[in-house]
C-alpha cells in the first residue's frame, strides 16, 4: 500500500510544475522520522520462569506515514493521517525484563492544522490537533519458562494526537516539514479510591493509564 502511495505522490510531483499555487487545495504528505514510547503497568503476575512482571512496554522505534489533506482555508486544513511505528513488545518487573517479539503499532487520526503564516511565506509554523486511534498488533512469543508459543491479541484503543512544527515553502507546489508530535492512547483505568458527595452518594474513581508516543518527524508536502 505504501509503495502505491509514492508513486502517486511521485506522479503528482511530476505534474506540480503545470499546476497554480492558487489552485492548490489539496495536500498530501510523506512522514518519516523516530518515536519515543512508553507502556503502562499493573499488578505484579508469576509467569511461568518464576518471575514477577508488573510492567508492559512498547520500544522505542523508527516511524513512517501519509497525510491527505484539503485546505479550506489559506490557513487551515482539514485530513486524514495515517502513521506506523516498528516496534517491539517487552515486560518487565521484579529487576528482571523480556523482550517478546516485533510489535508494530498503527494510528489512524482525522486532523486539523492551523498555519500561523501566509500561505506563500517561506517558513510556516503549524498547530494540528487530531483525534482517532491506535491500533497494537498481536505478539507471537515463546511463553517464558513454559516453552511452546502463544500470540497476544491486537488491541485498539481511542487516541489523540498533537503536533507542531513549520513547513517550509520549496517551491510552488511543493515544501519540507518538520516537526514534533505527541499521542497518548488511553489503555486502562485503575480503582483509586472512592469520591463521595453528600447529595449524590459514592463513587468509585479511576486512575487512567495512557500510553504515550513522542514522534520527531520530517516529510515531503506536494501540493495539486
Amino acid at each position: 500500500m505504501f509503495k502505491r502511495v509514492v508513486l502517486v505522490a511521485a506522479l503528482l510531483l511530476g505534474l506540480s510544475p503545470a499546476l497554480s499555487a492558487q489552485d492548490s487545495k489539496f495536500r498530501v504528505t510523506g512522514l518519516f522520522g523516530y518515536t519515543l514510547s512508553d507502556g503502562v503497568d499493573g499488578d505484579p503476575v508469576l509467569l511461568g520462569d518464576g518471575n514477577f512482571y508488573s510492567q508492559v512496554d512498547v520500544k522505542d522505534g523508527p516511524n513512517f506515514g501519509v497525510s491527505f489533506g484539503f485546505m479550506f482555508d489559506p490557513k487551515a486544513e482539514v485530513g486524514f493521517m495515517y502513521r506506523r511505528q516498528a516496534s517491539s513488545l517487552e515486560i518487565s518487573g521484579a529487576g528482571t525484563s523480556r523482550e517478546l517479539g516485533d510489535a508494530g503499532i498503527d494510528s489512524y487520526h482525522g486532523y486539523f492544522t492551523y498555519y500561523f503564516g501566509e500561505s506563500d511565506a517561506k517558513v510556516n509554523p503549524y498547530l494540528l490537533v487530531g483525534l482517532g486511534a491506535t491500533h497494537y498488533n498481536s505478539v507471537t512469543f515463546t511463553r517464558p519458562g513454559l516453552g511452546g508459543t502463544a500470540t497476544t491479541g491486537g488491541n485498539t484503543q481511542f487516541s489523540t494526537t498533537f503536533s507542531t512544527g513549520a513547513m517550509i515553502n520549496v517551491g510552488t507546489n511543493f515544501g519540507v516539514k518538520a516537526g514534533i508530535s505527541w499521542t497518548p492512547t488511553y489503555i486502562k483505568s485503575d480503582a483509586a479510591g472512592y469520591w463521595c458527595d453528600p447529595w449524590y452518594g459514592c463513587y468509585l474513581v479511576g486512575d487512567a493509564q495512557y500510553s504515550n508516543q513522542f514522534h520527531f518527524e520530517g516529510g515531503f508536502v506536494i501540493k495539486f
